[in-house]
């Protein structure tokens, strides 16, 4: 799911192998980039797009879920290693130590994401909050994180979301977009990069299939 420190990504790839040789096949394709996403979805600018251009990898992922926008988007907002974690395997996220634990209620401290907060995937990697479109998206950089410093490569996570034509009478309906964006500084980081989209790709399939079980829960409507 996320861009791991170097030493982190081997420990990470063991209990991941079983899960990954079972995907193997839309990995060979490639298709482990378009997750859920259609073409078009894949080639649409979203938010974060913009800061930086001469990207490497692109990956995109996402899910349809029966809710309102006003009820997907309090799970985003949370997001966070620190906060709501990621909704993910936090059992394989707490083997390289993130200390995540998996929100599954709405917590009203957490609803206010800010430009220029810290946004922690790990103790020893922390993105920061680069754009916040309130209640429709969200963009966490590597750029002005503060750690580590270095990396060889820029990366965006980007999370948006948007409502669905509905029939009259139909009920409302959100499609979540995920997107990861890598510029590798050399060959042997863009391979590494491949790895980590690899693991990212298991990882955010459990992600957006959490998000959208929360959303469309009867409990989580906003009161």
């Amino acid at each position: 799911m996320t861009m791991l420190p170097k030493p982190l990504c081997a420990l990470a790839v063991a209990p991941l192998v079983a899960v990954v040789a079972a995907a193997a096949g839309i990995v060979v394709t490639g298709s482990n980039r378009r997750l859920g996403a259609t073409r078009e979805e894949s080639r649409r600018p979203l938010p974060g797009d913009e800061l930086f251009d001469g990207v490497d990898v692109q990956a995109d992922r996402a899910v349809t879920i029966a809710a309102a926008p006003e009820r997907v988007w309090p799970w985003i907002a949370q997001l966070g290693q620190d906060k709501g974690g990621f909704y993910s395997f936090a059992w394989v996220e707490n083997l390289v130590g993130c200390d995540i634990r998996n929100a599954d209620r709405i917590v009203p401290s957490w609803q206010d994401p800010q430009v220029g907060e810290p946004f922690p995937l790990h103790p020893e990697m922390i993105l920061t909050v680069a754009r916040v479109d309130p209640g429709e998206a969200l963009v966490a950089s590597s750029t002005g994180g503060p750690a580590p410093q270095v990396t060889g490569m820029d990366f965006t996570w980007a999370f948006t979301i948007r409502a669905l034509p509905t029939a009259p009478g139909g009920s409302p309906a959100t499609r979540l977009h995920v997107r990861e964006r890598y510029r590798a500084a050399s060959g042997p980081v863009r391979a590494s990069v491949e790895v980590v989209n690899l693991i990212s790709t298991v990882m955010s399939w459990q992600m957006i299939r959490t998000i959208k079980a929360l959303a469309e829960r009867p409990e989580a409507a906003p009161h």
